[in-house]
């Protein structure tokens, strides 16, 4: 008789690495802002409090209807998540079966190949541009009747990097109707490009077009987990359907309503990290790195080989990274005074 286990390829599924979290130490892993909650926002989660004897709202309704006020979307078509990553986890179970394909540059969110897998779909990655974008032409070309989905990461993470208005517009016109374009925009509130879109733009004239946002970067709110997916009805419907029962509390909902009613002192909070963001990049520049123009909360260092070891420095020096071996690490923007450790630390590895 066989014996109980697991899925046998759950063997080889892609490990998804958080952030490391050591004592003492500045953690500029995971994309997290510097600040919590915004005041407000902490007080409507105190308040929030008292209830959580009682189960969620499990359609987050009230959520619902202030982000349809606030886009300007019919109610039906928002869905609501544990963060855009369960989002994405509950895209490929309401659109693939087994051997349906799921598109996306490589590389990019690391989460994407993990949820492929789980949901029994196949992964397909296409290489990012020598300028370490997204390759549309690419990415369309890899298209085939198997392809359900494909995620589109819009400033890329960990690059980066964006796609302009007329790039996204050039390739929803070359994606057949029966593939569902996920453009996934966590990092929109620290956009300043003024040629990167609105991608729920795209959803009003395209109905083959998603966007996935999160309150988990820029509101501050990661602990808390929710997001939020825009997308014709039939495919937010499907979401819902494939949702984990009260998986997005009412804690979190609250702190999401709140946040949106704080939204200018938000943006005003943003607008420091962008502005951190550019004398980061440009010390980093002259410093003789290679960092490409970032939209994110993060900056990218291509470091090939030598990543292990810049990340491995940085941690010597007590300053926690992202590193992607043979690749890159990935860098937080912080406070300025960690933003000035860091970039200390990175002006000793070039000279090491």
């Amino acid at each position: 008789m066989p014996s109980l286990a697991p899925r046998p390829d759950l063997d080889s599924l892609p490990k998804y690495v958080p952030g490391r979290t050591i004592e003492g130490a500045v953690k500029l892993a995971s994309n997290e802002v510097p600040g919590g909650p915004l005041p407000s926002v902490q007080a409507a989660i105190t308040a929030a409090v008292t209830g959580v004897n009682r189960y969620p709202d499990n359609g987050s309704q009230a959520l619902r209807e202030r982000l349809s006020r606030r886009l300007d979307v019919p109610a039906e078509r928002l869905a609501i998540g544990c963060g855009s990553v369960s989002l994405c986890q509950q895209m490929i179970q309401a659109l693939c079966g087994p051997g349906d394909e799921v598109l996306f540059g490589w590389r990019s969110f690391e989460a994407y190949p993990i949820v492929v897998q789980v949901a029994l779909a196949t992964g397909v990655k296409v290489p990012l541009t020598p300028e370490h974008g997204l390759d549309l032409d690419a990415m369309l070309a890899r298209i085939t009747d198997r392809t359900k989905l494909v995620f589109v990461c819009n400033p890329n993470n960990p690059t980066g990097t964006v796609l302009h208005r007329d790039e996204i517009e050039r390739f929803l016109e070359a994606v057949p109707p029966h593939v569902l374009v996920v453009l996934d925009e966590a990092y929109k509130e620290f956009v300043t490009d003024p040629e990167v879109p609105d991608g729920v733009d795209f959803t009003r004239t395209h109905s083959n077009v998603a966007v996935l946002r999160t309150f988990s970067k820029a509101y501050g709110l990661a602990g808390l987990r929710v997001g939020y997916a825009v997308a014709p009805e039939p495919i937010a419907q499907a979401l819902q359907q494939v949702y984990v029962a009260f998986s997005v509390s009412s804690i979190a909902q609250v702190a999401a309503i709140a946040s949106l009613d704080a939204e200018d002192e938000l943006l005003a909070r943003c607008r420091e990290i962008i502005s951190e963001r550019t004398r980061v990049r440009d010390a980093l520049l002259e410093m003789g790195y290679e960092i490409p123009p970032s939209q994110a909360n993060f900056v990218w260092f291509p470091l090939g080989d030598a990543t292990a070891a810049f990340a491995e420095h940085m941690l010597d020096r007590k300053l926690i990274v992202r590193p992607f071996p043979g690749e890159g690490a990935r860098v937080t923007i912080g406070t300025p005074e960690e933003n000035d450790l860091m970039l200390a630390a990175a002006k000793e590895f070039q000279a090491i």
